[in-house]
């Protein structure tokens, strides 16, 4: 699979399939069972096609809300942090043996992809970890507000021909919690002084294209850098069970027709009715930021508003 092209399917039973980016990076920013089961990960053009017309009966299970999946287990080596302090936070994925796994296949230029979501969606983390000799990894975090979180493990195992696997496991971060309600929809966010257009709607069931175009005072961005091996970064998490979508863009820096934006698209497909938190990541001037925006499948039209993103990037590479 090539690096721009390849759809990895996070937290559970969200059959979104993101397709057919043009243009623009996109950057994820802060928001907020066991045994093997079918995942949602890689749809083509065609199989999208097919899916039109499907409703909410389309819906499959996707990956991220099982702990083991695939004979592999993410085990969560510190399972509890407390807020607003500097922590480590450690984890080894584990074989049908119970060895570390030592061996990993690269993607966008990593072994592994680390998301870390707060259950009301107000915090988000996408982090790359380092790996020790022994197969532990380990990242420095910091999160500003206690409660629950779900920690998604992205990667393939470098044996054979193994599967893309997503992998969950919930974190408990300790302090006085009060949950955040969900941003209402919106069209359009800003971040450092960036603004990102969010056109097009999500469809239960039928693929539907969604297009961000980012701009800096009142000018279109066209100079994005390639982050990740792309010009853009995409992770949808519904609200509610937070099944998670981690998507590139197809078509890569270099490729002779991605162009380095304002613009890029994608092709998704809702498996439900609900609400859902959009992250895009970009990188400009030499550094990556993210907008958010949270959308209702279903819906006709998100309302007019606009919404402040405050998301950063920091921590092991990437936080917010």
């Amino acid at each position: 699979m090539n690096t721009a092209g390849k759809i990895t399917s996070f937290t559970a039973a969200l059959a979104v399939s993101f397709g057919a980016a043009y243009g623009l990076g996109s950057a994820v920013g802060p928001m907020g069972g066991t045994g093997p089961v079918p995942r949602a990960g890689h749809t083509d053009s065609a199989e999208r096609q097919g899916e039109e017309g499907g409703g909410d009966h389309a819906e499959s299970v996707a990956g991220g809300l099982q702990v083991s999946e695939g004979g592999y287990t993410l085990d969560l080596l510190t399972p509890r942090l407390k807020a607003a302090r500097a922590g480590e936070l450690r984890f080894a994925v584990r074989d049908g043996s119970g060895r570390p796994v030592t061996s990993y296949q690269r993607e966008h230029g990593k072994e592994l992809h680390l998301i870390l979501a707060s259950r009301d969606l107000a915090t988000y983390r996408h982090l790359h970890p380092a790996r020790a000799a022994d197969g532990t990894w380990s990242t420095p975090v910091s999160l500003p507000a206690a409660g629950d979180y779900r920690l998604f493990a992205d990667f393939t195992p470098g044996t054979g021909n193994a599967p893309d696997l997503t992998l969950g496991a919930d974190l408990a971060v300790a302090g006085t919690y009060e949950p955040a309600e969900l941003p209402e929809p919106a069209r359009t966010a800003t971040v450092d002084g960036y603004t990102v257009t969010l056109n097009g709607n999500l469809r239960p069931g039928a693929a539907a294209d969604l297009t961000f175009h980012v701009s800096r005072g009142g000018r279109p961005v066209t100079d994005l850098r390639p982050y990740l091996g792309a010009y853009g970064h995409l992770v949808a998490l519904r609200a509610g069970d937070l099944a998670h979508l981690h998507v590139h863009p197809d078509g890569e820096p270099g490729d002779g027709s991605t162009e380095p934006g304002p613009g890029v698209s994608f092709s998704a497909t809702a498996p439900s009715s609900a609400a859902y938190r959009l992250f895009l990541d970009f990188e400009h001037d030499g550094t990556v930021r993210t907008a958010a925006f949270t959308v209702r499948a279903g819906a006709s039209s998100a309302a007019p508003q606009q919404a402040e993103s405050t998301y950063g990037h920091g921590e092991g590479g990437h936080g917010h």
